[in-house]
């Protein structure tokens, strides 16, 4: 009898093993406000714990949704922020801090200013920028407990210069504690990856030339790398984000400490940390930075490898540059 009932616990065992789903890749993608696509390799689709994340991510940081916790700190409500939004809110002050100023989240009002946020003006004027200099300042605000303290009530602060990064990583944190050990997410461009692709490959990804397309439809590409460990990428550049009035071109990387838009000899700049969301911010540091001042940084900032495009001197031509660290990254350059 007890040989009987073994063998049938035994059978039971074999039935559920093979009515498990065999791990395959599952394709996510979709559009809130940016594009995402996410590959991950996994016994089931995880879409609703996708959405789950993406719906938290724009609660946490939509600057343009006035429910969200960001835009509640923005008009000084008495709000108590999560652990998630901390962590931000201290790599945001970290990298600031690293830059001297020229990465600074609460110049969200020259974002306005220049036309590159949420609210915008028809004209700009020294008078503008200096008046809105006077409560702009990274020095000006500090994390208290759960709560955002503000030296100065009109302060306002923009986290759009690393959210991609960070809903990256939101996503590939979940995935792993789905069991998931190969994945790729892509946000607006940001990226993290982790494992291998459906080839049993290393994650290739495209870094795309600097032209001129606020379409976005340019994909011709400068270089292709790969990853064969954990890693986060981000590239920013100003050849996508600009608009044109008066004839004079005005691109999204503003020099919080100048008050204005600036065109550095970087015309893109890729970043590899260890995770997106700093890779995200120092993208968006070197454009401000530009090329020497980049290199230096860089050095000092343990984890950090670059691959930037630069202007010519003479001409309209560009060149590559990257780090030593980054060399091993490169699929379609002399290593």
């Amino acid at each position: 009898m007890k040989s009987q009932f073994s063998i049938l616990c035994l059978l039971v065992n074999i039935l559920l093993i093979s009515c498990e789903q065999a791990p395959q890749y599952y394709e996510v993608s979709g559009r809130l406000h940016t594009p995402y696509h996410i590959k991950f390799e996994h016994t089931k689709p995880l879409d609703k714990e996708i959405d789950e994340q993406l719906k938290y991510f724009y609660h946490l940081f939509n600057a343009f949704d006035s429910t969200s916790v960001i835009s509640q700190v923005n008009q000084n409500r008495d709000i108590r922020v999560d652990t998630l939004f901390q962590k931000v809110f201290k790599k945001a002050l970290e990298v600031s801090t690293e830059t001297n100023g020229a990465y600074d989240v609460t110049c969200a009002p020259l974002i306005n200013l220049w036309g590159f946020g949420f609210s915008r003006k028809d004209s700009v004027t020294p008078a503008h920028i200096d008046s809105v200099r006077q409560f702009i300042g990274f020095q000006k605000v500090r994390l208290e407990g759960d709560r955002i303290v503000k030296d100065d009530p009109r302060l306002m602060m923009n986290f759009s210069s690393l959210a991609d990064g960070t809903v990256c990583d939101m996503i590939a944190q979940m995935l792993e504690k789905k069991g998931v050990r190969n994945y790729l997410v892509e946000f607006g461009g940001e990226m993290r990856v982790k494992g291998v692709n459906p080839s049993g490959m290393d994650w290739r990804l495209g870094i795309t030339k600097p032209t001129d397309d606020a379409a976005g439809m340019n994909q011709e590409l400068e270089q292709i790398v790969s990853f064969p460990k954990p890693l986060g990428m981000a590239t920013s550049g100003n050849y996508r984000n600009f608009y044109i009035k008066d004839g004079r071109k005005y691109a999204h990387t503003i020099d919080p400490r100048e008050g204005c838009p600036v065109q550095r000899d970087i015309l893109s700049a890729t970043i590899v940390a260890p995770d997106a969301m700093t890779a995200d911010a120092y993208a968006t540091a070197f454009m401000v930075l530009g090329s020497e001042e980049a290199k230096s940084l860089c050095a000092k900032v343990p984890g950090l490898e670059y691959f930037i495009i630069c202007s010519d001197s003479i001409g309209d031509g560009y060149h590559p540059e990257y780090s030593e660290g980054f060399r091993q990254y490169l699929v379609t350059a002399d290593k």
